[in-house]
């Protein structure tokens, strides 16, 4: 385990001061409990200067633009990605795999880059399109589709802890929390430069007064829980500016300053003078009422209150005055956070946002491309996507890290841009699984990797994944032909199961009443704090109670007993094989339409006998099995499953 010097500099200055008398003994562990045990006995904060040491960490380093390798065989790459995960895997003795086929690549980019799948026509048209740029043009497609910013919004939800209620007991409805829902997806979409996106969410109403649009990016800010009926106001403040500042640090510079709440940071070079220091540059803009929900931040001007740290992070026990700034171990150059006043501002927040998207700061570019990479293969090159710090994982491919942030810059904050450069590059256009007709040494190759690279960390292959919740449902709407595709406004509340609804208070779960609204795409499903909709819970979706970098992956009884009896399941199955009845006339037709809608390709011939055998032998009626079949092909692995 490493220890800063800041660490160690406590350490020995507890040992000064307790005089103990048997250190041999006593475990670095109780050391440090012992240090700030007494620092807290007298109620003294002292902060430690940031040295050359604590900036060694390689997430404080600036960052520079490397050279790209140059592999031997440069015949499999694409673009520069290539050359860095192959020079990393000759260096262990491994070799990428080849292309996946044509029908694996557009159900993987479409689900990838939308959330849904390829129309059985969609995957025709790609697997017949002879053009030498056919993929290039299936990425841009799919990149200018709505559907894009659809899918990608819930991926910043996640980190953003959106909701449209408060959560705690009450779990209060927040009536326009969708406009931030809203305003996520429509700035994906139209490609606004992350810079332009950060700043926005943060002092969006200092950038542009009396533009309503950026006052509702900032309620970025205030999406996550409060309590506002609370009898402590200023409890509720503190609660509520600590939240804030430690998902300003997690989200956007990948940092856990949350842990400075109480204490300087344990392992970081983050004081608990940096928390509150930070914090304080939101405390003019968040102003609470009694049993009123957060909206947007309102700010104070001038300031009646002075910011303080808090002792033991305890708001009864104000601390000594600070005037607000950043993180010390990031700011290589220490004038830049230089807030400039207006009439109507102190500008504190604009000072904030420009210096998280300064050149000088190297944690912010990394840390987006490392979450964009993250939710194109499985994983980051950090394994912590919210955690650069000295306790999180280094990169697998730190020079291909590096490139990244570098590029993405100078690209002008493309997220776009982004995307294709990573989806086009043969490292993620390789298979998941060896091909059926493979050779003897293609064979022996994959046992290698297989060996080498159990995980594929070092990306010898592409890592097959799950599909989440939202997908999932998204989906079976798509291959039942239900969706609807309107978009926007307050989010929609389908059926739910009279056993759950009895577990909430009245009018909590209004139904909507148009029926035809209970098939939009998932993400305009109403996010109730306290109650994940049935088949998102079961798929590991995450409490929007704080920011989620990373959700996780379960393989639970529930979820294939959801997928089977729900009546969402097996309200689609019957309309899905309806629609297909009406299509297609004879038995074989119809089975290979099931397979192509839900799995985007044809059934073998094993399986087309195995499907026939099973209505043969069926004495329900023919709509009754072909709802079965359907029903069957929502519950396998492969439907719910990305090579």
């Amino acid at each position: 385990m490493r220890h800063s010097r800041r660490q160690h500099r406590i350490v020995l200055a507890a040992f000064s001061r307790l005089a103990l008398t048997t250190l041999c003994t006593v475990s670095l562990n109780t050391l440090y409990a012992v240090s700030y045990a007494a620092a807290e006995e007298n109620a003294e904060y002292i902060e430690l200067p940031i040295d050359e040491y604590d900036r060694e960490h390689w997430a404080f380093l600036p960052i520079e633009k490397p050279e790209v390798p140059k592999p031997a065989d440069s015949a499999w790459r694409r673009n520069p990605i290539d050359d860095f995960i192959e020079h990393e895997l000759n260096k262990r003795g491994l070799n990428p795999q080849p292309q996946a086929s044509r029908r694996t690549l557009i159900r993987r980019l479409s689900f990838d880059l939308t959330g849904l799948p390829p129309t059985p026509k969609q995957i025709a048209a790609f697997e017949s399109d002879t053009r030498d740029n056919a993929y290039e043009r299936l990425v841009d497609r799919l990149l200018d589709s709505p559907r894009y910013g659809e899918r990608w919004a819930q991926h910043w939800l996640d980190l953003a802890r959106f909701a449209e209620t408060d959560g705690f007991e009450h779990d209060k409805l927040r009536p326009n929390a969708w406009k931030y829902r809203d305003w996520v997806i429509d700035s994906l979409d139209n490609d606004l430069p992350y810079d332009e996106f950060i700043r926005l969410q943060i002092a969006g109403d200092e950038i542009h007064p009396n533009d309503e649009s950026a006052l509702t990016a900032t309620r970025f800010c205030l999406s996550g829980p409060d309590m506002p009926d609370i009898n402590l106001a200023d409890e509720r403040r503190h609660t509520v500016l600590n939240e804030l500042t430690s998902t300003i640090g997690e989200v956007f510079l990948g940092l856990q300053v949350g842990c400075a709440q109480c204490h300087d940071h344990k392992y970081d070079p983050i004081s608990q003078a940096d928390f509150y220091r930070l914090r304080a540059i939101f405390d003019p803009a968040v102003s609470l009422k009694k049993d009123r929900s957060l909206s947007t931040l309102v700010e104070s001007f001038p300031s009646k209150q002075p910011s303080h740290l808090m002792l033991r992070g305890d708001f009864r026990s104000p601390g000594p005055e600070l005037n607000p700034g950043v993180i010390r171990v990031v700011s290589w150059e220490p004038n830049l956070y230089s807030p400039k006043p207006s009439a109507t501002t102190a500008g504190l927040r604009t000072a904030l946002a420009n210096w998280l998207v300064a050149e000088e700061n190297p944690l912010t570019s990394r840390v987006i491309v490392n979450r964009v990479w993250q939710h194109h293969f499985g994983v980051g090159l950090s394994s912590t996507p919210s955690e650069f710090g000295v306790m999180g994982s280094e990169p697998s491919h730190p020079e291909l890290l590096e490139w990244l942030a570098a590029t993405f810059v100078q690209r002008g904050w493309s997220l776009k841009s982004l995307h294709r450069t990573i989806v086009t590059s043969a490292t993620y256009c390789q298979q998941s699984r060896l091909a059926g007709d493979a050779t003897v040494v293609e064979r022996d190759a994959w046992k290698e990797a297989k060996k080498l690279d159990p995980r594929a960390e070092l990306l010898s292959r592409y890592p097959r994944w799950r599909l989440e919740g939202e997908a999932i449902r998204d989906a079976m709407l798509v291959a039942s032909e239900q969706i609807n595709w309107k978009t926007g406004g307050p989010g929609i509340r389908p059926p739910l199961p009279k056993e759950l609804v009895g577990t909430l208070l009245k009018n909590q779960w209004n139904v909507t009443e148009d029926p035809s609204e209970h098939h939009r795409r998932s993400i305009f499903v109403f996010a109730r704090r306290n109650l994940r909709y049935p088949i998102f819970e079961v798929f590991d979706r995450p409490s929007a109670n704080t920011s989620c970098s990373s959700r996780g992956v379960s393989t639970t009884a529930p979820q294939s007993l959801h997928l089977l009896n729900s009546e969402f399941s097996l309200e689609l199955s019957r309309k899905m094989a309806t629609t297909i009845a009406k299509e297609f006339a004879s038995e074989p037709q119809r089975i290979e339409s099931a397979f192509q809608r839900t799995l985007g390709r044809a059934p073998t011939q094993e399986e087309q006998r195995e499907v026939q055998d099973f209505m043969s032998a069926s004495k329900a009626t023919n709509a009754e099995k072909h709802a079965h079949l359907c029903l069957v092909l929502f519950n396998s692995n492969e439907f719910v499953t990305v090579d």
